[in-house]
């Protein structure tokens, strides 16, 4: 009988911490605008070569957060080399994005990319159209498979409860990632 009583609480005790769990709600992660920012600059210099004609290089990325849309705004440094010139372009590059979480990777990525500005100094008019070309291609290679903030395991576990992101929230100061408990 002492067996019976045992097994008896074990079970209301297991069906009262299920209860719990599934009463937490969400839970935020806050991640700051530093975080990304810091992520972000670990990846640059970014440097690649298209058609074979144009060396680009990207350096000093700069972040900010778009909350109307929950987009991001990366602007960046560009310096543009054409294989058949002794000299390179400067200018500027800044591309948006769509701030999406990606469960492969248990990150923040950005989706969508498009081009926003593609400014090259004393560049003619026939070569800078040619550039706004590759920079759509640039935009989806610079941030293909790049995650912006990785989450910590215990973002994904707390109080017995395993959860999992489900909504990001875009502010100009930084994201909050709302984890849902798992069911």
């Amino acid at each position: 009988m002492t067996r019976a009583i045992v097994r008896f609480f074990a079970v209301l005790l297991a069906l009262f911490l299920a209860a719990c769990a599934s009463m937490m709600g969400l839970r935020d992660v806050e991640v700051p605008l530093s975080k990304l920012q810091a992520s972000l600059e670990k990846r640059f210099p970014f440097n690649s070569r298209y058609l074979e004609l144009f060396d680009i290089q990207l350096t000093s990325p700069r972040l900010a957060l778009q909350p109307d849309g929950n987009r991001m705004l990366a602007s960046f440094d560009a310096s543009i080399a054409p294989g058949w010139l002794k000299r390179s372009w400067q200018g500027n590059f800044a591309l948006s994005g769509v701030l999406a979480i990606d469960p492969a990777w248990n990150a923040v990525v950005l989706t969508d990319p498009r081009v926003e500005t593609l400014n090259i100094n004393g560049l003619d008019d026939k070569y800078a159209r040619q550039l706004v070309k590759i920079g759509s291609l640039l935009a989806e290679e610079v941030f293909r498979g790049m995650p912006l903030y990785t989450f910590q395991p215990e973002d994904f576990r707390y109080g017995g409860t395993t959860f999992f992101p489900t909504k990001i929230n875009t502010y100009r100061d930084g994201l909050v990632v709302s984890f849902e408990p798992v069911k």
